[in-house]
C-alpha cells in the first residue's frame, strides 16, 4: 500500500484582465488570503479572444501577480470561491464585470489554473471548481499544452512563470532548512 503523504506547497498566483486597472484594490482584497505580490508582469494587451468584450469592453490588458504566501494544492477551491467574491464587488454599471480573475496554483511542475467550467481536460475538485494544468514544467522550462490559453503561451508569460518558478524554489530550500534545523 502506498503510503499517503502531505503535498509539497505551492505559490498562489492570480490573472487579472481589465479594461482600468483595479490591481491594487484587488490585491489588497486577496492579501488576507494570499499575502502581498511578490512578482508581478507588465500589463500586456489582451487581444487573443473577444470573449470578454460585451462584458467589459474591447480595449483590455492582461497582467499576473504571484504571491508570497505557500499554499497547499487543496487551497485552490477555497481561493476560486474568493476571487468570484472579489469580482462582484467591482461591477459596472450593467452588471458585468470590471475585472477578471484568474487564480492559479505555481508547483515545481506545473501551472494550475481554477475554472468554473467544466470540460474534457479538466478535473472536478468540488464546490463548482474545476483544475486545469495549464502549463508544465519540463526540459528547465514551462511548456503549453494543447488546451492552454493563448496568453498563457506567449514567450512573456512563460518567462514569468519561470521566475516565478525561482521564488517558489527559494522558499521551499528556506523551508527545508528550517525544518531541518528544527530536527536537529
Amino acid at each position: 500500500m502506498a503510503e499517503i503523504k502531505k503535498p509539497q506547497p505551492v505559490l498562489p498566483i492570480v490573472g487579472l484582465i481589465f479594461a482600468r486597472d483595479l490591481a491594487n484594490d484587488v490585491l489588497e482584497e486577496l492579501s488576507d488570503e494570499i499575502g502581498q505580490a511578490v512578482l508581478k508582469s507588465d500589463p500586456i494587451p489582451f487581444t487573443h479572444t473577444k470573449y470578454y468584450s460585451d462584458e467589459m469592453g474591447s480595449e483590455l490588458s492582461r497582467q499576473w501577480y504571484v504571491f508570497d504566501k505557500l499554499v497547499l494544492p487543496d487551497e485552490l477551491v477555497g481561493l476560486k470561491h474568493n476571487t468570484n467574491i472579489v469580482e462582484k464587488k467591482y461591477l459596472n454599471a450593467k452588471g458585468g464585470r470590471n475585472i477578471n480573475i484568474d487564480p492559479g496554483l505555481l508547483s515545481l511542475s506545473s501551472l494550475i489554473l481554477a475554472s468554473t467550467k467544466n470540460y474534457a481536460h479538466r478535473v472536478y475538485l468540488g464546490q463548482g471548481i474545476y483544475a486545469e494544468v495549464t502549463l508544465i514544467y519540463k526540459d528547465h522550462r514551462f511548456s503549453p499544452l494543447d488546451w492552454t490559453y493563448p496568453d498563457y503561451r506567449e514567450r512573456s508569460a512563460i518567462e514569468f512563470f519561470e521566475r516565478a518558478r525561482g521564488i517558489l524554489k527559494e522558499k521551499l530550500s528556506a523551508m527545508d532548512v528550517e525544518q531541518g534545523s528544527q530536527h536537529v
